[in-house]
């Protein structure tokens, strides 16, 4: 083997032509173009191989196999987990709480500063907190989730400042950051080619499988992906491509809807955009510096939840499959998600759902996914041949609450076992990560349950295999050899025009009209509009906290002003424009009244406004039992129980409009969180708008005619409630669809443009048979 000479720099020799400065940071450009950024505080040195540059992380004075650049990804990887004690690795396996930045004075995302409060503080908002510190430090916590950040600017210093502490802890491995989607547009976002700094605003979830173009999705994970590598973020925890079988449950917004050749398409675009880097961004096999990690979810499928009601809570525990129907679950994960069109081949992480798969486990072993070996080893990694990174749900082996109805931990089917336990049981299911977990103890606790179980041999290499896989994603990235931004850079790149642009169109493709009675739409902008106020009941937030009731615009009227003349007398309007929600359900489909009144808690979840009766439920729920918190309820039927949707008043804020226009159009625009009931109120309307959260100048431009409608429908809408309670929560397309005054059925793939009815390839290719 050739003599390797090492040449250690010191660090006022960098003060070269192929040195840049950063503002606590240096850049170093080897002759091959690989860039090294490192921190001078930080105690790394720069070696030098051949004329070639390396970072000596673990400070030894030579170059490991993890430190080189030329090596693979897995090569490198396996190295330093071989290097890592159990405690490194153990953080390695954490995955913090929501993060702030900057942090909060009190409540969701709070934190303390030198400990005073933010505002208390003469911290700058990119600092890093004292819970920030502590667990990077002392527990080894390398990958955390971040959600609102004060601006691009400040999240690249944060991310500067973040990367600069860890890269002198240890053996040098840098923060892995990640997110839950934030491109969201609202109703009252408005675009403005111009508007930099703000993140570019897509349709999610519904509103981007409207489309019903893959390419389109492509396109946005391309985007979001420069964006987040701007703002410091190499993890996407997305996109959940969960089957929308269930209509009742609250997160098929979320998802790519109910046909799985679609969901499947479109969770294969997303993560091709997301992870492929090209040209001079690519370090090997589609991976470089312009990829996210996109961490799937949720496997197996969440969206067979039993009637409608979500895991986050314990009386959401179970999803239930009477038609037999797990495999179409799994469809979106096996022919989308592990097999890409692009270099990177596969999904680099994979988040199972809080749920209990109920009744799949041939060994009738029901424990949440995150618990099940089944689902985990023996399906995922075993079945089909998945070996990237498996990361928990945020906090199931935290402790839930005292009642089915608080927001807590969600150790579904571990309930009985210890914080400790649920950790070893999880991990010895196949698991990698703890999502929501920033203390490594009951980790560390765990490896000494198995150390006696099945000596330390075994334990040690169960170890070293998940961090082998945390280790390879932040390798390919490129983390290792340059974490840092430049702020001003991170500026311009998120929200830029160009981005802007392409998400507002997708935007626009993404709206569905429903109806278009006498061709009523579009309607010319030198009319005369009424639209009415919306009144907002009084509710509660995931944990309990209460906003009050108002009367209120439901969208930003300075907006219609810009395309209408706008009236507050009916009387004096061309036509109205009705802006509400789809029906929800605030309770979830338990409510703590009735189990205090001796019912069993749990109460239907509508998808229409006026009050319903659960007349023709099931008399005898498939699933049933809390063993710890409500050990006595074996049957969790809502029969002929009665609810109100929670915006009941959005009816009547229709049945008023269309009574006070005398005749004169009504357009109702509707912005969706889910199917929804339609015979209230449809043959009072005109026209019929329909968009799955998107801006409401997407909406007005195509009530205008600025724009042409293309969107479809993503669900089927059904005829009435009595479908909904006869359809299985694990199949898609068993409902009867509604039949409108025009002789449209509002199914799967329906949606008008101005010359009528769409036909073209997309209906035929994402069919419902």
């Amino acid at each position: 083997m050739k003599k390797v000479f090492l040449t250690l720099f010191a660090l006022s020799c960098l003060q070269v032509s192929n040195a840049q400065e950063g503002k606590n940071y240096k850049i170093i450009t080897n002759p091959n173009g690989i860039i090294l950024g490192y921190n001078p505080a930080s105690g790394v040195k720069i070696l030098t191989v051949e004329g070639l540059k390396f970072k000596d992380l673990n400070k030894n004075g030579k170059i490991d196999r993890y430190e080189d650049w030329r090596l693979s990804p897995q090569e490198r990887a396996k190295d330093l987990a071989h290097q890592l004690s159990i405690e490194q690795i153990s953080g390695l396996m954490l995955y913090s709480g929501h993060q702030m930045i900057p942090a909060t004075d009190k409540g969701f995302g709070s934190g303390t500063y030198n400990g005073l409060a933010f505002s208390q503080s003469k911290a700058r908002p990119e600092e890093l907190s004292d819970n920030q510190k502590k667990f990077l430090k002392e527990d080894n916590l390398r990958h955390i989730l971040i959600t609102k950040v004060q601006s691009p600017e400040v999240a690249a210093a944060w991310n500067n400042n973040m990367q600069a502490f860890v890269e002198g802890t240890g053996l040098g491995i840098p923060g892995n950051t990640s997110t839950d989607p934030r491109h969201t547009a609202t109703i009252n976002s408005e675009f403005n080619a111009g508007a930099g700094g703000t993140i570019s605003m897509w349709p999610d979830g519904l509103a981007m499988t409207a489309t019903f173009d893959p390419s389109i999705v492509r396109e946005f994970g391309h985007i979001a992906a420069q964006e987040y590598r701007a703002l410091g973020i190499t993890t996407a925890l997305s996109p959940q491509i969960d089957l929308g079988s269930e209509p009742r449950w609250y997160r098929i917004a979320m998802t790519f809807g109910e046909s799985p050749l679609l969901d499947a398409d479109m969770a294969r675009a997303y993560i091709d955009g997301f992870q492929t880097s090209f040209g001079k961004d690519e370090i090997k096999d589609g991976w470089g510096y312009k990829s996210v990690n996109a961490m799937v979810k949720h496997w197996p499928g969440g969206g067979a939840e039993e009637a409608g009601r979500d895991g986050h809570w314990a009386y959401g525990k179970f999803a239930v499959y009477p038609g037999k129907n797990l495999e179409q679950h799994l469809y979106p994960f096996t022919q989308g998600a592990f097999k890409l069109d692009g270099k990177t081949r596969e999904a680099s992480a994979v988040m199972p759902y809080y749920t209990i798969t109920y009744g799949q486990d041939p060994s009738g072993n029901n424990v949440a996914n995150g618990y099940s070996k089944y689902m985990i080893t023996d399906l995922l990694r075993k079945k089909y041949n998945y070996d990237g990174v498996v990361c928990t749900d945020w906090l199931i082996t935290a402790n839930e609450g005292a009642t089915p109805d608080i927001f807590a931990g969600k150790p579904w089917g571990a309930e009985a076992l210890s914080i400790n336990e649920r950790h070893y049981k999880v991990i010895m299911a196949g698991v990698d990560q703890f999502g929501g977990n920033n203390e490594m103890q009951p980790i560390l606790a765990a490896y000494q349950m198995g150390v006696k179980e099945y000596g330390e041999k075994f334990m040690r290499a169960r170890f070293e295999t998940s961090a082998i896989r945390l280790l390879k994603n932040i390798f390919r990235v490129g983390l290792f050899e340059n974490p840092y931004l430049d702020p001003q850079e991170s500026k311009r790149i998120v929200g830029n025009t160009e981005f802007m642009k392409a998400g507002y169109q997708a935007q626009l493709k993404s709206v569905v009209l429903l109806k278009n009675k006498a061709s009523i739409l579009p309607v010319a902008k030198n009319k005369t509009v009424f639209v009415p106020k919306i009144y907002y009941p009084a509710a509660k937030d995931w944990w309990g906290n209460q906003s009050a009731a108002r009367f209120d615009y439901p969208v930003d009227i300075n907006l219609i002003k810009k395309y209408y003349t706008v009236t507050e007398d009916p009387a004096k309007a061309d036509f109205s424009i009705v802006f509400v929600s789809s029906p929800h359900s605030a309770d979830g489909g338990y409510d703590l009244n009735d189990r205090k009144a001796g019912g069993n808690g749990y109460v239907p979840i509508t998808l229409q406004y006026n009050s319903y009766t659960a007349a023709t439920a099931k008399t005898h729920s498939i699933a049933a039992g809390d063993p710890v918190i409500d050990p006595s309820i074996a049957n969790r039927s809502y029969t002929n129980k009665t609810v109100t949707a929670y915006n009941t008043m959005d009816l009547r804020t229709i049945l008023d409009t269309r009574s006070a226009m005398q005749g004169k159009p009504v357009i109702v625009v509707i912005n969706a969180s889910k199917p929804m009931i339609f015979n209230e109120f449809e043959q009072q309307t005109d026209g019929i708008v329909l968009h799955f959260g998107v801006s409401g100048q997407a909406v007005m431009d195509i009530i205008s005619g600025a724009a042409e409608p293309s969107g479809l429908l993503p669900v089927q809408m059904p005829a009435d409630m009595l479908t909904v309670e006869k359809q299985y929560e694990d199949v898609p397309f068993d409902m009867t669809c509604h039949k409108d005054t025009e002789g449209n059925v509002y199914d799967f793939g329906y949606g008008l443009n101005w010359k009528g009815k769409i036909s073209d390839q997309r209906n035929s290719k994402y069919h419902t048979k």
